[in-house]
This record gives C-alpha cells, structure tokens and sequence, in this order.
C-alpha cells in the first residue's frame, strides 16, 4: 500500500501563490507518475499536473506557465508551485501516485482565491 500525505493548501488572494506537497510512503513501485487533480464545486476532478519518474511533466492547458510541478525521487516528495492564482483555481487539490498496479490518492487539500 501506499499513503500520500498533502500539505500546503490555504487562503489566498488573487495573483497570488501557494505551493503544494505531497509525501509519498508505503511499498511505492517504480516507475511511476506523481501528479495533482483538482475537484471544483459541482465538478468532476480534472488533471492539474503530473511528473513521471524519469521526470517528464504533463501540464492542463489552464494552468501552463503560472504552476510548475517538480519532484524528489529520493524523499518520494511531488510538489506544485502555483503562481497568479485565480479565483476558478479554487478547489480541492488531490495528490495521485500511479504505478503498475493501481491509483493511490491523498486526502485532499482545499485552496481557496478570494479577496
């Protein structure tokens, strides 16, 4: 099994910046990809960004140029730097971790941009 752990979630204004984490333990089988999804209100979750683990990202149209994802295969650690936020990125943000043998997903962590 594997938990992934998030952190980093919040309130912030618009234009402004938040980055994510998400830690990745458990019997975690390589390779792998590693990556954000977002729920909004009503909504189906929808891909944000993803890093496999040789390094290659895959980015949502809407969040190309302002996010940047990255990861640490030593410390299993994904991150997700999100600049000029928006008020439609509010959502609940969930780490994946996808390996040969199923989806893993986090708990989620809410990002709201308000004013």
């Amino acid at each position: 099994q594997v938990q992934l752990v998030e952190s980093g979630g919040g309130l912030v204004q618009p234009g402004g910046s938040l980055r994510l984490s998400c830690a990745a333990s458990g019997s975690i089988f390589s390779p792998n990809v590693m990556g954000w999804y977002r729920q909004r209100p009503g909504k189906q979750r929808d891909l944000v960004a993803q890093v496999t683990s040789q390094g290659v990202t895959n980015y949502a149209d809407s969040v190309k140029g302002p996010f940047t994802i990255s990861r640490d295969n030593v410390k299993n650690v994904v991150h997700l730097q999100m600049n000029s936020l928006k008020p439609e990125d509010t959502a609940v943000y969930y780490c994946n971790l996808r390996d040969i043998r199923t989806d893993y997903w986090g708990q989620g962590t809410q990002v709201t941009v308000s004013s």
